[in-house]
């Protein structure tokens, strides 16, 4: 990725000269018993998806709608027996997704064209295939269309993917080809804050970056940012940070995972892939830090600290059309629905793929990356979904990478994230 004095990388802001003591408990850098670490599953959400349409006859996908109730996708030739409460209740199990609206079957039910089981076959079988075109900006499974979408920056580009199409025997009509901005990584600054929160401006040797959150793995204290807010992207070279920039008294930690960008099953031919963008970095001694909380400011669009957000558990799945929130040092507090899910996306003037990212349409900017990724409860605790790593130039949509994703054992592996004694 190209490189440029003081690079903005998304982070969290907060006004120039403000060192915020207080409203958060502190919690030390050494940590000794990290609790029970379940290994989370290697499947991804289009995995857990496939899973629905082998219970339920024609499942073509799951999204909620504008409205906000949930819409369920079926082919018509392939009616099923199930009552929607029995359909309601296979999601539910297979999503882990408590929701009383899937207890009483209180679903909207769409016809589909397509099953989900034949969307993924197409979708894997042309996706190593479509990223070899140049202009390709990412594949994937639209469930709130029941089709494929292909992103292209030009039409050049979707010419060749229309003839690629047909030289897999995949239907035209199964595909949306459209014109997607290229994705960008978001990279830029700002203040100290003690205890260490998600979403400050951190700064690694020339450039800014954005505290994702904090987390405890394999019984080390430290925090997740993005990986290409580091060093070098991809690999350990012990980059340093400090918070919230370089000074005598700003140290904070030192990378020490960030796993190689490589081929593996479902990477497009001549790229690297991984299925986050992520890295650890551990706490220096002495530093202190609030595991499971986030900055919380005055409202939308807001740079400036009121409080905090506690973070009371992790995402086990995600629905298109779902509101997410990011805490980011350039635009800070932003808020939209999820728009696509399970994406994979080229990262522009890159070789990498990032696979199964997600899509929100929400506000931002050069330097919110290793923005922490979340949904607000009805209490005011949150969800953690992810990190935020890439957006689109004109700053309408921001892309993360889901905290299942990151927590995959190739990825950098259970975490411990939420705050103490909640989850």
């Amino acid at each position: 990725m190209a490189r440029t004095p003081r690079r903005s990388v998304l982070v969290m802001s907060v006004l120039l000269g403000l060192i915020l003591t207080s409203g958060f408990g502190a919690w030390s850098a050494t940590v000794t018993s990290p609790g029970a670490m379940v290994p989370l599953p290697e499947e991804t959400l289009d995995d857990h998806l496939a899973r629905i349409a082998e219970q339920i006859p024609g499942f073509g996908g799951i999204f909620l709608d504008e409205d906000g109730r949930i819409a369920v996708y079926l082919v018509q030739g392939e009616v099923t027996t199930l009552s929607k409460r029995e359909i309601g209740a296979a999601i539910a199990r297979t999503l882990a997704w408590d929701d009383p609206r899937l207890r009483t079957g209180a679903i909207r039910v769409l016809p589909a064209r397509y099953n989900f089981l034949q969307l993924k076959e197409w979708h894997d079988q042309l996706s190593p295939q479509v990223f070899e075109i140049e202009g390709v900006t990412l594949t994937d499974i639209d469930e709130a269309r029941n089709r494929l979408r292909i992103g292209v920056e030009n039409e050049e580009a979707g010419q060749r993917v229309l003839a690629a199409l047909a030289a897999a025997g995949i239907p035209r009509e199964a595909v949306v080809v459209e014109q997607v901005e290229p994705i960008l990584p978001m990279t830029t600054l700002r203040d100290k804050v003690r205890p260490l929160v998600g979403g400050l401006q951190i700064n690694f040797p020339g450039y800014l970056c954005t505290y994702g959150f904090n987390a405890v793995r394999s019984g080390i204290a430290g925090f997740v940012t993005a990986s290409h807010c580091t060093e070098v992207q991809g690999g350990v070279e012990n980059t340093p940070y400090w918070q919230p920039l370089e000074a005598e008294d700003t140290f904070i930690g030192t990378e020490i995972a960030d796993p190689l960008y490589t081929w593996r099953l479902g990477c497009p031919r001549g790229r690297i892939c991984r299925y986050s963008d992520s890295a650890f970095v551990q706490l220096a001694p002495g530093v202190s830090a609030n595991l499971g909380y986030l900055a919380r400011t005055e409202s939308l669009g807001s740079l400036v600290i009121a409080g905090s957000f506690q973070i009371t558990a992790e995402a086990t799945r995600r629905v298109t059309g779902d509101t997410l929130n990011k805490v980011g040092r350039t635009t800070g507090w932003s808020q939209g629905p999820i728009t696509q899910t399970c994406v994979n996306v080229g990262v522009t003037g890159t070789r990498i793929v990032l696979l199964c990212q997600d899509f929100v349409r929400a506000t931002v900017a050069a330097g919110d990356s290793g923005s922490p990724v979340f949904k607000i409860g009805t209490n005011g605790d949150v969800t953690l979904y992810g990190l935020l790593w890439g957006g689109n130039s004109s700053g309408t949509s921001f892309v993360y990478s889901p905290i299942g994703n990151i927590q995959r054992s190739d990825e950098l592996g259970s975490l411990r994230t939420c705050a103490t004694g909640s989850c």
